[in-house]
């Protein structure tokens, strides 16, 4: 078995905008677009697992005094995403784009309950 330092750190598994996301502590990451400014700080308290110097919590649904705290680097629109419908023999086709807009957070801190 190889040596991956990303699995032997601690991390937490987040719930952001309907989604769940598995971060560690200096990690950037994009997540559906939340209504802050670049350079603000956001406290993440829906902590859903956490394992930290292997010891693990799982929460139930989620850890009570558990949260992580990230800044805002950045707010994007992802690439676009083409979206296509046609009705068989049929005269109707459609096109439509979209673009998603995000958020780019840099995770500061996990904090965690004292076990």
């Amino acid at each position: 078995m190889s040596y991956n330092p990303r699995l032997m750190n601690s991390y937490a598994i987040i719930k952001t905008g309907g989604k769940q996301y598995r971060v560690a502590e200096g990690e950037v990451l994009r997540v559906e677009k939340l209504p802050l400014k670049e350079g603000d700080q956001v406290e993440i308290n829906e902590v859903l697992f956490a394992k930290d110097d292997g010891k693990s919590m799982t929460g139930k649904p989620v850890i009570s005094g558990a949260s992580v705290t990230a800044q805002v680097v950045r707010q994007l629109r992802a690439p676009k995403l083409i979206v296509y419908k046609e009705r068989q023999k049929k005269v109707y086709k459609k096109t439509q784009g979209h673009r998603q807009w995000l958020t780019e957070l840099l995770i500061k801190h996990i904090s965690l309950p004292k076990i």
